[in-house]
């Protein structure tokens, strides 16, 4: 999935929403569902990792994405595992 095929997903999910035909649980898991859906297609050298607290990352390689992880957050050594495609 492309990003602009993502980001059309979301705002189906969010205009829905706003149109009172899906719920706030149900929004979220689309948008949720368009985000993991893109993160985890990408092609190339980069790949999505997913950390043992949850955050998803993009990186070349396990230890670029630990990197990463310790930016974006407090953990000072996290657990990252590569998202199947």
């Amino acid at each position: 999935m492309d990003r602009i095929a993502a980001i059309r997903r979301m705002e189906d999910a969010l205009a829905d929403f706003e149109d009172g035909e899906a719920t706030l649980e149900e929004c979220e898991r689309r948008v949720r569902a368009a985000v993991r859906t893109f993160a985890s297609e990408f092609d190339g050298e980069l790949s999505a990792y997913r950390s043992g607290e949850g955050t998803v990352v993009v990186a070349g390689s396990e230890a670029e994405a630990r990197e990463r992880v310790r930016e974006l957050t407090d953990v000072e050594a996290p657990v990252v595992e590569k998202l199947s495609e």
